[in-house]
């Protein structure tokens, strides 16, 4: 079982678009000024106000079906109407970056987990503690998401969408190999079997496992459940210290050399930098991965779905995703409140959300209606509460950036075989401290 840790900086929790997120926290920073005031509380009612007014909400292009799906829900059923903006996801930090040093930014804007905590410190979001604290629901909302935009005990977002890291296997392909279809592996050493037994078969083109050894996001959000699964941690508590060089970590990296080494892993892995990391399996063409839980209802074929295991037994997963607030330029907290309000509320995370096979971000909404009907979704919801949401302020130049020193770490303890992992940790550290 996981170490589930409940501190302002760490908690409970991509996301497959973490993975393609290319930009610096710091080109932010420059924009809207380091060490920015938080922006002040306002004084909102349980509901907020819904009387007519227009609100605007920004996201990333990778949530825009969600998006879409609570936006028009919304509208239909209440007299503010919300007005949706996507954005592409390369261009988002840039134009959420400008918008808040020109006083710009929208009534409600989404952000990665990963960008949550140091748009927090910038004061970009306004305190809604006092409203969150006030929902009769609070405990049963993702820890992870409300802990990333939590600073000084303040409380300033809400989860909007989860993406959670599953283990997918495909069922056919497990037939073919004389491996039980209902049954995936229950540790990493059954995790590469598993795997050179797909491998096995020599079938053209068709690999046992695949990954993203040249993209950050994609193994932050895949290779750290393997640590937490052990009860282990890749960070200290409030994100200053690398712990990547512990024993379940280097048992992680030495499954992966073995199967690169045996030919199991998709040759493409080794360049992958994330736009098409899920491609070979979607294709039908790998036998087991891990793997986005928000992709299930596009995989067109039987899979099998858990938990990923750690070295030993165990699950977790990465609850990755977006966090949602109200921006320090909205002049319509109240009405702003009243959609954030309902988002949580059963309506939608059941009849909106769970309905169109998305994660619910509620505990006890877990085993809706809909999961019921798949009990695959209902894994997958059950894991949500074993899984972990790593927060740094400098998070994404330690880990997601391009060429950055978990990248290095990663490539030489699985690519080259150097004795650097040490160093290569060290390095890590050194940018989270920065």
């Amino acid at each position: 079982m996981t170490n589930v840790r409940r501190s302002s900086r760490t908690a409970v929790r991509a996301l497959a678009a973490i993975a393609a997120t290319g930009a610096l926290v710091g080109g932010l920073a420059a924009c809207s000024g380091t060490g920015a005031a938080p922006a002040p509380s306002v004084s909102i009612g349980p509901d907020g106000a819904d009387d007519g007014s227009t609100l605007t909400l920004w996201t990333r292009a990778p949530l825009e079906k969600q998006a879409k799906l609570l936006v028009e829900a919304y509208n239909e059923s209440h007299d503010n109407q919300v007005e949706l903006t996507v954005v592409p996801n390369d261009d988002y930090v840039a134009k959420v970056g400008a918008a808040a040093g020109s006083g710009g930014l929208p009534d409600l804007f989404a952000a990665d987990i990963v960008y949550v905590p140091n748009w927090v410190e910038q004061g970009l979001f306004q305190d809604l503690s006092a409203q969150i604290d006030g929902l009769e629901f609070k405990d049963e909302i993702n820890k992870g998401h409300l802990a990333a935009g939590t600073s000084d005990g303040k409380e300033h977002v809400l989860p909007f969408v989860l993406d959670l890291s599953m283990l997918f296997w495909n069922k056919e392909l497990y037939a073919e190999a004389g491996l039980d279809p209902e049954k995936g592996p229950t540790n990493l050493t059954e995790y590469a079997e598993h795997a050179k037994a797909i491998q096995a078969l020599g079938k053209d083109g068709v690999y046992g496992t695949a990954t993203g050894l040249n993209c950050g996001g994609c193994l932050v959000f895949t290779w750290f459940p393997t640590v937490w699964a052990a009860g282990d941690q890749v960070m200290n508590e409030d994100g200053t210290e690398s712990l990547l060089n512990g024993e379940s970590a280097q048992a992680t990296y030495a499954m992966w050399k073995d199967l690169w080494d045996s030919g199991a892993v998709l040759p493409s892995s080794k360049d992958e930098a994330g736009p098409t990391w899920t491609a070979g399996f979607t294709e039908g063409n790998v036998g087991l991965m891990f793997y986005p839980a928000t992709l299930l209802s596009s995989t067109p074929f039987d899979v099998g779905v858990a938990g990923i295991p750690g070295p030993d037994g165990g699950e977790s997963t990465f609850v990755g995703g977006d966090g949602i607030g109200i921006s320090k330029d909205s002049k319509k907290a109240a009405q702003a409140w009243n959609f954030l309000s309902w988002m949580m509320s059963e309506d939608a995370q059941v009849e909106v959300l769970a309905k169109n096979n998305d994660v619910v971000s509620r505990a006890d909404l877990a085993d809706n209606k809909y999961a019921a009907k798949d009990p695959r979704l209902v894994t997958i919801n059950e894991v949500a509460g074993k899984g972990d949401t790593p927060v740094a302020l400098n998070f994404q130049q330690a880990f997601n950036a391009p060429g950055s020193p978990w990248l290095t770490l990663v490539r030489n303890a699985v690519l080259q075989g150097t004795d650097t992992l040490d160093a290569d940790n060290d390095a890590i550290t050194e940018i989270l401290q920065q």
